[in-house]
Formats: C-alpha cells, structure tokens, sequence
C-alpha cells in the first residue's frame, strides 16, 4: 500500500535528525533511516501495529522502532503516516492530518 508522510510527520523527523545531530550527525542520519525504513513495513502490513490507545481508533496505529512511535492513519488507498515521537513524549497532532 502507498506511504504518505504528512507534513507534521516529516516536521517531526527532521527534528529528531536535528536533535540526534547535535551530537552526531551519522548516528542522526541512522536513526531516521530506520525510521522510514519501518514505515515500508507498516506498508505491507498495515495491521500490524497496535491502536493508538489515545484515539482507540481501528484506522489509527502506531508501530515502535526504538524510543520512538510512528502513529499512522489507515485509509483505503493510502497509510498516512501522521507523527514520530519520542516515547516520552505528549501525542499531538493536526486536526487536517486526520481526514
């Protein structure tokens, strides 16, 4: 099925390369790799993650690659990738992401 990264979620990956990158920039550039790299997985097998229990929405699943969830939204056509946050963090995302 066809990945469609939204613009709040490409936001999030360059901020986790920026913050990662401080440090080290290889390190940084490996980490969003294997973070989009896991969305062609979430592409072939779109139920394969977990409903996001702040939604608890069949169609809204997260897959975790590290520290990290990656939240998508399953359509019929298409899976949206909506956000890519650290574990830690609040889940917030645009009203326009989900539609």
């Amino acid at each position: 099925m066809k990945i469609h990264w939204t613009d709040t979620a490409l936001d999030h990956l360059s901020a986790i390369h920026n913050y990662i990158a401080q440090d080290s920039v290889d390190y940084a550039k490996r980490v969003v790799d294997c973070l989009t790299r896991r969305s062609q997985q979430i592409g072939a097998f779109p139920q394969s993650g977990r409903t996001v229990p702040e939604f608890e929405l069949e169609q809204i699943r997260e897959v975790i690659e590290g520290s990290f969830r990656i939240i998508y939204y399953i359509k019929p056509d298409q899976i949206d990738i909506l956000a890519v946050i650290h574990g830690a963090q609040q889940f917030l995302i645009e009203k326009n992401d989900v539609s």
